[in-house]
Protein backbone atom coordinates (compact mmCIF):
# COMPACT_ATOMS: atom_id res chain seq x y z
CA UNK A 1 0.00 0.00 0.00
CA UNK A 2 1.38 3.43 -1.02
CA UNK A 3 1.54 5.72 2.48
CA UNK A 4 3.06 8.91 0.37
CA UNK A 5 1.71 9.63 -3.23
CA UNK A 6 2.59 12.72 -5.11
CA UNK A 7 0.82 13.41 -8.71
CA UNK A 8 2.44 15.49 -11.16
CA UNK A 9 3.46 17.67 -8.40
CA UNK A 10 5.34 21.44 -9.30
CA UNK A 11 7.03 23.89 -6.78
CA UNK A 12 8.46 26.85 -7.32
CA UNK A 13 9.71 30.09 -5.18
CA UNK A 14 10.46 33.39 -5.72
CA UNK A 15 14.02 34.32 -6.92
CA UNK A 16 15.11 38.31 -7.83
CA UNK A 17 12.37 39.07 -10.31
CA UNK A 18 11.58 35.53 -11.72
CA UNK A 19 10.66 31.97 -10.12
CA UNK A 20 12.83 29.25 -9.36
CA UNK A 21 11.41 26.26 -10.62
CA UNK A 22 12.19 23.31 -7.78
CA UNK A 23 10.18 20.28 -8.55
CA UNK A 24 8.90 19.58 -12.22
CA UNK A 25 5.41 17.62 -12.36
CA UNK A 26 6.76 14.68 -9.87
CA UNK A 27 5.02 11.43 -9.61
CA UNK A 28 6.12 9.48 -6.60
CA UNK A 29 4.76 6.45 -4.61
CA UNK A 30 6.32 5.09 -1.27
CA UNK A 31 5.05 1.97 0.19
CA UNK A 32 4.38 1.27 3.84
CA UNK A 33 7.00 0.08 5.43
CA UNK A 34 9.85 1.58 2.88
CA UNK A 35 13.41 2.77 3.49
CA UNK A 36 14.29 5.46 1.20
CA UNK A 37 17.06 8.10 1.01
CA UNK A 38 16.55 11.10 -1.36
CA UNK A 39 19.89 12.16 -3.32
CA UNK A 40 20.97 14.84 -4.92
CA UNK A 41 23.12 18.11 -5.06
CA UNK A 42 22.18 21.35 -2.64
CA UNK A 43 19.59 23.00 -4.05
CA UNK A 44 18.32 20.13 -5.80
CA UNK A 45 15.34 19.88 -3.95
CA UNK A 46 15.71 17.23 -1.30
CA UNK A 47 13.93 19.37 1.44
CA UNK A 48 11.31 20.80 -0.38
CA UNK A 49 10.45 17.44 -1.38
CA UNK A 50 9.87 16.02 2.18
CA UNK A 51 8.50 19.16 3.23
CA UNK A 52 5.81 18.45 0.58
CA UNK A 53 5.66 14.94 1.92
CA UNK A 54 5.10 16.00 5.63
CA UNK A 55 2.06 18.23 4.53
CA UNK A 56 4.55 21.55 5.95
CA UNK A 57 4.17 23.48 2.37
CA UNK A 58 1.89 22.84 -0.74
CA UNK A 59 2.34 22.63 -4.35
CA UNK A 60 2.37 25.15 -7.00
CA UNK A 61 0.38 22.21 -8.79
CA UNK A 62 -0.54 18.68 -8.40
CA UNK A 63 -1.83 16.29 -5.30
CA UNK A 64 -0.28 15.16 -2.65
CA UNK A 65 -1.71 12.09 -0.57
CA UNK A 66 -0.69 10.83 3.00
CA UNK A 67 -2.01 7.59 4.10
CA UNK A 68 -4.92 7.73 1.68
CA UNK A 69 -5.73 11.61 3.15
CA UNK A 70 -5.51 14.40 0.27
CA UNK A 71 -4.05 17.28 1.37
CA UNK A 72 -5.68 19.69 -1.11
CA UNK A 73 -7.64 22.03 0.47
CA UNK A 74 -7.29 20.75 3.93
CA UNK A 75 -7.29 23.64 6.85
CA UNK A 76 -4.19 24.44 8.85
CA UNK A 77 -5.56 22.91 12.44
CA UNK A 78 -6.45 19.39 10.52
CA UNK A 79 -3.32 19.42 8.31
CA UNK A 80 -1.62 19.62 11.86
CA UNK A 81 -3.64 17.05 13.37
CA UNK A 82 -2.36 15.01 10.57
CA UNK A 83 1.35 15.56 11.17
CA UNK A 84 1.03 15.10 14.66
CA UNK A 85 -0.87 11.55 14.22
CA UNK A 86 1.03 10.29 11.55
CA UNK A 87 4.57 12.47 11.17
CA UNK A 88 7.76 12.89 12.22
CA UNK A 89 10.15 14.86 11.61
CA UNK A 90 14.06 15.72 11.87
CA UNK A 91 15.24 18.92 11.07
CA UNK A 92 18.46 19.95 10.23
CA UNK A 93 18.54 23.40 11.98
CA UNK A 94 16.62 21.29 15.36
CA UNK A 95 13.63 23.38 15.26
CA UNK A 96 13.62 22.89 19.95
CA UNK A 97 12.22 24.98 22.44
CA UNK A 98 15.04 27.02 23.95
CA UNK A 99 13.59 27.37 27.19
CA UNK A 100 12.06 23.53 27.10
CA UNK A 101 14.88 20.63 28.48
CA UNK A 102 15.49 18.08 26.74
CA UNK A 103 12.74 15.61 28.05
CA UNK A 104 10.34 18.70 27.61
CA UNK A 105 10.91 19.05 23.91
CA UNK A 106 10.40 15.36 23.43
CA UNK A 107 7.28 15.66 25.54
CA UNK A 108 5.96 18.59 23.58
CA UNK A 109 4.02 16.32 20.99
CA UNK A 110 2.83 14.19 23.50
CA UNK A 111 1.48 17.20 25.18
CA UNK A 112 -0.46 18.37 22.45
CA UNK A 113 -1.23 15.10 21.62
CA UNK A 114 -3.36 15.19 24.99
CA UNK A 115 -1.48 12.40 26.92
CA UNK A 116 -1.36 12.75 30.18
CA UNK A 117 1.98 13.86 32.20
CA UNK A 118 3.12 10.71 33.69
CA UNK A 119 2.70 8.87 30.32
CA UNK A 120 4.61 11.27 28.02
CA UNK A 121 7.52 12.21 30.21
CA UNK A 122 7.82 8.29 30.85
CA UNK A 123 8.16 8.04 26.90
CA UNK A 124 10.25 11.27 26.71
CA UNK A 125 12.44 10.00 29.21
CA UNK A 126 13.04 6.43 27.33
CA UNK A 127 13.36 7.57 23.69
CA UNK A 128 16.30 9.81 25.34
CA UNK A 129 17.97 6.75 26.87
CA UNK A 130 18.08 5.00 23.42
CA UNK A 131 19.59 8.43 21.64
CA UNK A 132 22.29 8.22 24.86
CA UNK A 133 21.11 11.06 26.36
CA UNK A 134 20.06 9.90 29.69
CA UNK A 135 22.08 11.85 31.66
CA UNK A 136 21.46 15.18 29.76
CA UNK A 137 17.57 15.07 29.22
CA UNK A 138 17.29 17.91 32.13
CA UNK A 139 19.39 20.04 30.25
CA UNK A 140 18.09 23.10 27.62
CA UNK A 141 19.14 22.90 24.19
CA UNK A 142 21.46 25.78 24.70
CA UNK A 143 23.51 23.76 27.37
CA UNK A 144 23.88 20.73 24.53
CA UNK A 145 26.14 20.35 21.71
CA UNK A 146 24.75 20.03 17.76
CA UNK A 147 25.07 16.29 17.84
CA UNK A 148 23.19 15.90 21.51
CA UNK A 149 20.70 18.48 20.16
CA UNK A 150 20.44 16.38 16.88
CA UNK A 151 19.70 13.33 19.24
CA UNK A 152 16.82 14.97 21.30
CA UNK A 153 15.23 16.16 17.47
CA UNK A 154 15.30 12.45 16.47
CA UNK A 155 13.61 11.21 20.02
CA UNK A 156 10.88 14.00 19.65
CA UNK A 157 10.26 12.74 15.97
CA UNK A 158 9.21 9.65 17.71
CA UNK A 159 7.64 10.38 20.64
CA UNK A 160 3.90 10.01 18.75
CA UNK A 161 5.04 6.14 17.42
CA UNK A 162 4.66 7.91 14.08
CA UNK A 163 4.00 5.87 11.16
CA UNK A 164 6.23 7.92 8.29
CA UNK A 165 9.72 9.70 9.34
CA UNK A 166 10.65 12.36 7.34
CA UNK A 167 14.89 13.51 7.94
CA UNK A 168 16.60 16.34 6.38
CA UNK A 169 20.23 14.96 7.31
CA UNK A 170 19.23 13.01 10.38
CA UNK A 171 23.07 12.14 10.87
CA UNK A 172 24.67 15.51 10.08
CA UNK A 173 25.71 16.28 13.44
CA UNK A 174 26.76 12.80 14.65
CA UNK A 175 29.73 11.48 15.23
CA UNK A 176 30.27 8.05 13.20
CA UNK A 177 29.61 5.41 15.91
CA UNK A 178 26.24 8.03 17.09
CA UNK A 179 25.05 7.71 13.55
CA UNK A 180 25.46 4.00 13.06
CA UNK A 181 23.96 3.85 16.69
CA UNK A 182 21.24 6.11 15.51
CA UNK A 183 20.37 4.28 12.07
CA UNK A 184 20.53 1.06 13.59
CA UNK A 185 17.64 1.85 15.77
CA UNK A 186 15.89 3.75 12.77
CA UNK A 187 16.44 0.25 11.07
CA UNK A 188 15.07 -1.59 13.63
CA UNK A 189 11.67 0.69 14.01
CA UNK A 190 11.71 -0.16 9.95
CA UNK A 191 12.09 -3.94 10.30
CA UNK A 192 9.97 -4.24 13.64
CA UNK A 193 7.45 -1.42 13.75
CA UNK A 194 7.08 -1.15 9.96
CA UNK A 195 7.73 2.74 9.94
CA UNK A 196 8.16 4.32 6.75
CA UNK A 197 11.82 6.41 6.20
CA UNK A 198 12.45 8.64 3.88
CA UNK A 199 15.69 10.57 4.56
CA UNK A 200 17.52 13.45 2.42
CA UNK A 201 21.44 12.67 3.03
CA UNK A 202 25.09 13.23 1.53
CA UNK A 203 26.43 10.41 4.39
CA UNK A 204 27.04 7.03 2.46
CA UNK A 205 26.12 5.80 6.00
CA UNK A 206 22.48 6.59 5.47
CA UNK A 207 22.56 5.65 2.38
CA UNK A 208 24.07 2.02 2.78
CA UNK A 209 20.16 0.89 5.43
CA UNK A 210 18.20 2.16 2.33
CA UNK A 211 16.41 -0.40 0.01
CA UNK A 212 15.55 2.77 -2.27
CA UNK A 213 17.54 5.53 -3.57
CA UNK A 214 14.99 8.79 -4.79
CA UNK A 215 18.09 11.06 -6.87
CA UNK A 216 16.78 14.60 -7.60
CA UNK A 217 18.09 16.42 -10.60
CA UNK A 218 16.51 19.39 -12.52
CA UNK A 219 13.00 19.08 -10.76
CA UNK A 220 12.43 15.44 -11.88
CA UNK A 221 13.11 12.80 -9.26
CA UNK A 222 14.89 9.10 -10.75
CA UNK A 223 14.22 6.17 -8.78
CA UNK A 224 16.60 3.84 -8.43
CA UNK A 225 16.17 0.95 -5.93
CA UNK A 226 19.13 -0.94 -3.97
CA UNK A 227 18.40 -3.93 -3.26
CA UNK A 228 19.31 -5.19 0.18
CA UNK A 229 18.84 -2.79 2.84
CA UNK A 230 22.32 -2.58 5.40
CA UNK A 231 20.38 -3.60 8.35
CA UNK A 232 18.80 -7.05 6.38
CA UNK A 233 22.48 -7.90 5.06
CA UNK A 234 23.97 -7.01 8.63
CA UNK A 235 27.26 -5.47 7.12
CA UNK A 236 28.40 -3.78 10.40
CA UNK A 237 26.98 -6.76 12.54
Amino acid sequence: MDIISLRAVSKSYPSADTRLQVLREVDLDVEEGEFAVVAGPSGSGKSTLLNLMGALDHPDSGAVRIDGVDLAGRSDRALANLRNEKLGFVFQSFHLIPVLTAVENVAWPLFLKGVERRRRVARSRELLTRVGLAEHMHRTPGRLSGGQRQRVAIARALACEPKILLADEPTGNLDRKTALEIMDLFASLNRDGRVTFVFSTHDPTVVSYAGRRLSLAEGKVDDEPLGVTRHEDSAHA
